[in-house]
């Protein structure tokens, strides 16, 4: 799925503690949208694997949830719902596609990493691919009840993310046409240090 899909999820998860403990709501909201992007700060070092871990942070997470409701402190929350936001990240990256340039072509039978098994985890593609119109719409549906309840700059951040869905979604073909376009230029020696999903379209002379 796409980032802003894991970012509105991650502050989705919060929405019960708006309701019931709003004086946690401000840290708990920022700790969810990091929380949903930061697995996919490995994007091009060892995507869905470096730091894709869907056993250990939602084993992780189940203590931290528990440490939170019984010493409900701005830190025990926050670290809760961070950690709880990584965890559905990288099981929610199951449901989708593999991991290739043009995923929308079913080929790669690599989804997340399992840490814990020592395995890739193959993709359910349940939602096609990140940016296909399954994962905007999923993305819209988290944003509904996000802008109803949320006010103020986190509004706004729901309404940004929502709009480089859309923008994504839109593009998510041609960026992956120009992507193979530009690797194509690039000198040898940079090469090695692209993400071999990117190098798909070679020849073993150059991936």
């Amino acid at each position: 799925m796409m980032l802003p899909t894991h970012a509105l999820a991650g502050m989705a998860l919060v929405l019960p503690l708006v309701a019931t403990a709003p004086e946690f709501a401000s840290i708990a909201l920022v700790a969810g949208l990091l929380g949903g992007v930061f697995p996919d700060l490995d994007l091009y070092a060892g995507h869905r694997k470096t730091l894709h871990f869907p056993v250990f942070y939602s084993a992780v997470a189940t203590v931290a949830v528990v440490v939170a409701a019984l010493i409900p402190t701005t830190a025990t929350v926050g670290v809760a719902v961070f950690l709880l936001g990584a965890a559905v990240h990288c099981v929610t990256d199951v449901f989708g596609s593999g991991l290739e340039l043009r995923p929308w072509e079913g080929r790669s039978e690599k989804a997340v990493y399992d840490h814990y098994r020592g395995t890739w985890i193959a993709p359910r593609r349940l939602v096609r691919y990140d940016g296909s119109p399954g994962d905007l719409l999923l993305s819209v549906a988290l944003s509904v009840p996000l802008l109803w309840t949320l006010e103020g700059a986190f509004q706004w951040v729901v309404i940004g993310a929502l709009a480089v869905a859309i923008v994504y979604a839109a593009l998510r073909r041609a960026l992956a046409d120009l992507a193979a376009v530009v690797v194509r230029v690039l000198p040898a020696g940079v090469l090695p240090y692209v993400p071999e999903r990117y190098l798909e379209d070679f020849g073993p002379d150059r991936a």
